[in-house]
This record gives structure tokens, C-alpha cells and sequence, in this order.
């Protein structure tokens, strides 16, 4: 998974070209003579991507091993250049940030933009380098990586007490401190859950 450029432009229905506000790119996976062509190429199809994105829409679309997602909000689009493993929600939650980020920094400024930067902005370089693992831009997925986590180390826990020559079942039964309908419980979800178990 890997992002290979962000781009911020103004891309009102008015204007006729979008206008670029920030960009940020790391060609450094190209070989070195093709990075300034892969650079102009994103730059291209970054505007052309924006400027066929309508206010308040977003979109995807497929070149080849790469996905190209914009979000244009009222005007000001975010165009993110990923490879074609990058979670879409993930992209999209990214885009957003940047959004929410450029806003905070700069404002409405960008509605009187007639011609493109080349100031740097130094999030958008940063969230480059951050946002390359999608788990960072998106809450719901580092959840899900941090259960399956916990869910291997409870597998590995229940494992070791196997493996010291203890069976679970033995020690239900020897329990005192289980009631009647709680191992009652525990006998039948075993039965039930026998043809389904994968460890």
C-alpha cells in the first residue's frame, strides 16, 4: 500500500482549469529519469480528475496499479494518487483530513487563488509520509488491527494453558466457583461450536 502523492487544488465550477494550492509526491519507488515525467503526469491528471469532480462528490478512478481519489468540497478538491491496495474508506477519510487541514490553515484564501503555488505546505508532506499506513487515516481500520491483535494474544493464552497438560474442561468441572447453568453453558457452546472451530 502506498501513496504516492496528495494534491490540493481550487476547483470551482467557475474556473475553467483548476488551480493547484499545495502538492506533495514521492516518486522515489520510479527510476530516477522518469520522477519529473511522473511528477508532470500527476499534476495533469490531478487536475483533470478535479475538474470533473462536482462540489460536495467524490470519486475513484482506476489507471492501471493505481487508483486516483478526489473529494472536491464546495470548490476546494483533494486529490489523493494510491496504489491499488490503499482501503478506500482509508483514502477518502484521508482526503478529508487535508481538507479540514488546508481550512484551518489558510482559510478562505484559496477562493481568490488565480495561479498555482509553489509554496510548499508542510502538512501535506507530512501526511505523505504518515498516511502511507491506512490505519492512520482511518479509526475503524486500527481497531479492527488492534482486536485481531488481542484476539491472537487470547489464542496464544488459552494455548499455553493447553499445553502445560491442563484441560479446559477439567478445570470447568473442578471449578467451584462456576454454577450449574454456567457450565452447563460451557458444555453445550463446546458441542455447538465443535464443528466450526478453526485454531
Amino acid at each position: 500500500m502506498k501513496i504516492t502523492a496528495l494534491l490540493v487544488l481550487k476547483a470551482a465550477p467557475e474556473t475553467s482549469d483548476p488551480v493547484i494550492l499545495a502538492n506533495a509526491s514521492d516518486v522515489s519507488h520510479f527510476g530516477y529519469f522518469q520522477r519529473s515525467s511522473v511528477k508532470e503526469f500527476v499534476v495533469f491528471v490531478g487536475r483533470t480528475v478535479a475538474s470533473r469532480t462536482p462540489p460536495s462528490q467524490r470519486q475513484s478512478v482506476q489507471h492501471e496499479e493505481y487508483k486516483v481519489h478526489a473529494y472536491n468540497r464546495n470548490g476546494l478538491c483533494a486529490v489523493g494518487f494510491m496504489d491499488d491496495h490503499y482501503p478506500v474508506r482509508s483514502a477518502f477519510s484521508l482526503l478529508n483530513q487535508v481538507i479540514d487541514e488546508y481550512q484551518k490553515s489558510f482559510g478562505e484564501s484559496w477562493k481568490s487563488a488565480k495561479e498555482d503555488s509553489t509554496q510548499p505546505w508542510p502538512y501535506l508532506a507530512e501526511a505523505l509520509t504518515k498516511f502511507q499506513d491506512p490505519a492512520e487515516a482511518d479509526k475503524l481500520l486500527k481497531i479492527q488491527r488492534e482486536l485481531d491483535e488481542t484476539k491472537i494474544i487470547l489464542h496464544k493464552t488459552i494455548d499455553s494453558v493447553l499445553a502445560r497438560g491442563e484441560k479446559l474442561d477439567s478445570l470447568v468441572e473442578k471449578s467451584s466457583d462456576l454454577s450449574m447453568a454456567s457450565q452447563m453453558f460451557y458444555k453445550q457452546a463446546k458441542k455447538t461450536n465443535s464443528c466450526c472451530t478453526i485454531l
